[in-house]
């Protein structure tokens, strides 16, 4: 797939815009499906694998008109139900169309306070652009209206104002509200309550807000500056903020409540406890778990050698072990650190992999290599230690197991060895187990995922919960709306 510039995209949609853009209030549905879709400028493949700067460009204002003109507004508007705070697809669409961007982003904020977070990284394709009508008409979800790359167009324009608008916050309540943990599930509660004129105090362990947000998506996929400028939304709220708190340690979450008179609590404090294979070797010296080699990389900035002290593994030749983005993102991670080689080794297929095609596909560009049906048996070591190669196994597909997949079979005797000296774990994480094991209030199932009720709250009186705690590892959105139904309960039980 040859790479476009940003300047040829934009050049060959601003001259299909002068073609389109006049007929904007009579066009048919059959005209604005024949739109073709706006490719998402990028940098050169060769060129960002030897920086951190993000990939994506983003859309030019011809480009963004051009796709928002490819909404039919049909009347079903399917793409709300299928997004998880339930923003008006359609309206915030209909205002790019007709340039009025301003109106177009507090369509969005009135349900979500992190367009510019969500245009990024939320699986459209699986969510809203999926029931879309273009979608269906054209049998093919990437032909779809990307809803995502418009959502990000006008957060970054906004952005780019300086004069990013502060929601309305109702008066003093008298009522305070704990949030335990500030990702993506915790910053939407926090805003959401704080609307209502609570005082909210949100509670990270980390010495910096974003949660998964930030530590475990990379600079090149979703930059920090995006996310210190949704979080400075809630500072001018009012929101406070106390960082290097470990609710369960600094202060269990039953005190909050009856000693420091919170009057509820949200938890959201992750599923960031690593799940390794079981096998061999893994405790060998270059074996990671995908998140504390993004963690190091992202949170930590090991990448940036001259100014941060985190150390990080030189590597030559990696072996990433999963399917999901956080694969993708270990492996593109690992590239830019100065891998020579890197083998994303996965059991199932392409057509099974559960990561978004785009990462796929950016990986691809990157150079990466996939290994598919395959999968490591053991890890090999050194006399010091250290890793050198994975003894891997062959697969095929069998029946299709309880995720609907076809479950992968192993090839007896198909063993042979990939040499490597560099092996990353991104098979999926667990619960963080902190807030259970302190709290045997609240109930958690076998997974250690805290079960609640359809409002969120927990078996704890006042206590709710959401995001990954609850979901395990889920997406950004999924959390975001986990989020917003436990803040409506809270602003319910608050005005009782």
């Amino acid at each position: 797939m040859s790479h476009k510039s940003p300047e040829d995209l934009k050049a060959t949609a601003a001259k299909l815009l002068e073609e389109y853009l006049p007929l904007k209030d009579t066009m048919k549905a059959k005209q604005r499906i024949g739109i073709p879709v706006q490719d998402m400028p990028s940098q050169d493949p060769q060129v960002r694998i030897t920086n951190l700067d993000e990939v994506a460009i983003g859309y030019s204002e011809e480009q963004a008109k051009l796709e928002a003109l490819r909404c039919t507004q049909c009347k079903k508007r399917p793409c709300i139900e299928a997004c998880p705070v339930k923003i008006d697809i359609p309206t915030f669409i209909k205002h790019i169309a007709d340039g009025d961007y301003q109106k177009s982003i507090d369509v969005i904020k009135q349900s979500s306070l992190l367009p510019a977070i969500c245009g990024r990284v939320c699986p459209q394709e699986v969510q809203c652009q999926e029931p879309c009508t273009v979608t269906k008409a054209l049998k093919d979800v990437s032909k779809g209206v990307s809803i995502g790359r418009l959502e990000r167009f006008v957060a970054d324009w906004e952005r780019s104002t300086g004069n990013v608008k502060i929601p309305e916050v109702k008066p003093d309540t008298g009522k305070k509200v704990a949030i335990v943990g500030a990702g993506p599930a915790g910053l939407v509660v926090a805003a959401d309550v704080r609307r209502e004129g609570h005082a909210v105090t949100i509670f990270e362990a980390f010495h910096k807000l974003g949660g998964v947000m930030r530590y475990g998506i990379p600079e090149f996929r979703l930059p920090n500056t995006i996310i210190d400028q949704e979080v400075s939304t809630l500072l001018a709220m009012g929101v406070e903020i106390q960082t290097n708190f470990v609710v369960g340690k600094t202060r269990k979450l039953a005190d909050l409540l009856e000693k420091d008179g919170f009057n509820a609590a949200f938890v959201g404090s992750g599923a960031g406890l690593p799940i390794f294979m079981g096998i061999e070797g893994e405790n060998l010296i270059g074996v990671f778990s995908a998140n504390e080699y993004l963690t190091r990389a992202n949170l930590m900035r090991a990448y940036d050698r001259e100014n941060a002290d985190t150390p990080i593994y030189v590597s030559k030749k990696v072996a990433v072990f999963g399917g999901g983005n956080v694969a993708m993102d270990a492996a593109r991670m690992a590239k830019r650190l100065g891998a020579e080689e890197v083998y994303v080794v996965y059991r199932r297929t392409e057509k099974e992999m559960p990561a978004r095609n785009e990462e796929i596909e950016h990986a691809k560009e990157e150079g990466i290599q996939f290994y598919f049906l395959q999968n490591a048996k053991r890890i090999l070591g050194d006399e010091k230690g250290k890793v050198n190669a994975i003894e891997c196994l062959r697969y095929e597909l069998g029946e299709p197991d309880d995720s609907g997949r076809r479950r992968p079979v192993e090839i007896k005797g198909s063993e042979f060895i990939l040499e490597v000296d560099t092996a990353i774990v991104a098979i999926g994480n667990g619960s963080n187990p902190l807030i259970p094991q302190t709290t045997k209030q609240i109930e958690v199932n076998r997974w250690g995922n805290i079960i609640v009720d359809e409002r969120q709250e927990t078996s704890m009186k006042h206590v709710f919960a959401g995001g990954d705690i609850v979901l395990g590892a889920a997406t950004v959105i999924l959390a975001m709306g986990e989020g917003r139904r436990a803040a409506a309960a809270i602003n319910e039980l608050l005005a009782e």
